[in-house]
């Protein structure tokens, strides 16, 4: 069952009572996470379909889990070992990132935010470990991809992107919907943390009611627009996300994905700070 489906279950409120901003992300938190269903306190739960209802599915969620986490970590492996004969000197270049003669097996750049040092052996960001698989994943896929031209600012929806049909329903419902949903009524909120993180306005011939582009990875910029409801007109507010259109040379088409995911996370975390 994917989030679009399940959140029929949910009183559509938004009223935040399971701990998430909105019934869409609590929706994705029960049907992606493994978050338990009745942390909702208006879900009926014989109303659930069997494998959402409390206990009757733990086991084998934590197996899934587990099977994921070994998938994740295996490729985490794989992705650093593609890295460690790279050179690194040559690389910052193509992915706008920091390298020293002092130091000539690390590179720095910035994700999300935060700062990222990468070696042929470790990953940190903001001096700790970074512990999310996921993300470790988005980031040495950076580096191992190679890199290529800066970004031009010639931005293109994930349509027209190449054999992109199935991930627009993806990327839609874990980073647009979501985010348009947590900041409707709220564009100047939205603005503020997208500043937090190094977003830049976008340009001035938009039509949206925020334009912000986002270094997600220093050649990975996202172009936010972000169009505020109108309820008397009955419109509910909006968010498109554009790539730049040299975005795959620097990520395949799961990571941008994941990419757009992660933003959404991460305004969203800084949102309930």
């Amino acid at each position: 069952m994917n989030p679009l489906e399940f959140i029929a279950y949910t009183p559509k409120s938004n009223c935040g009572s399971c701990g998430h901003p909105t019934c869409l992300a609590f929706a994705v938190a029960v049907t992606k996470g493994g978050a338990p269903a009745t942390d909702c306190p208006y879900v009926d739960p014989a109303a659930l379909p069997p494998e959402f209802r409390q206990g009757k599915a733990d086991g084998n969620l934590q197996a899934v889990e587990r099977g994921q986490d070994e998938r994740d970590m295996a490729l985490v492996a794989h992705l650093k070992s593609k890295i460690r004969d790279l050179d690194f000197q040559q690389l910052s270049r193509r992915l706008g990132a920091r390298w020293s003669p002092d130091r000539p097996d690390i590179l720095q750049f910035i994700y999300l935010g935060r700062q990222v040092e990468i070696g042929r052996n470790h990953l940190e960001v903001d001096g700790g470990q970074l512990v999310d698989p996921r993300d470790q994943i988005l980031v040495y896929n950076y580096v191992a991809f190679g890199g290529g031209q800066a970004p031009e600012g010639t931005w293109v929806g994930m349509e027209s992107l190449p054999n992109s049909i199935s991930k627009i329903r993806t990327l839609a419902t874990y980073c647009e919907q979501r985010l348009a949903e947590c900041f409707s009524g709220r564009g100047g909120r939205l603005t503020e943390l997208c500043l937090c993180v190094g977003g830049v306005q976008g340009p001035a011939d938009q039509s949206a009611d925020v334009g912000m582009i986002l270094p997600v990875l220093p050649y990975v910029p996202l172009y936010l627009l972000f169009w505020d409801e109108e309820p008397e007109d009955g419109f509910e507010a909006k968010i498109k996300i554009l790539f730049d259109h040299q975005v795959m040379d620097f990520l395949d088409l799961e990571s941008l994905v994941f990419a757009a995911e992660r933003m959404a996370d991460r305004l969203m975390e800084l949102d309930r700070a």
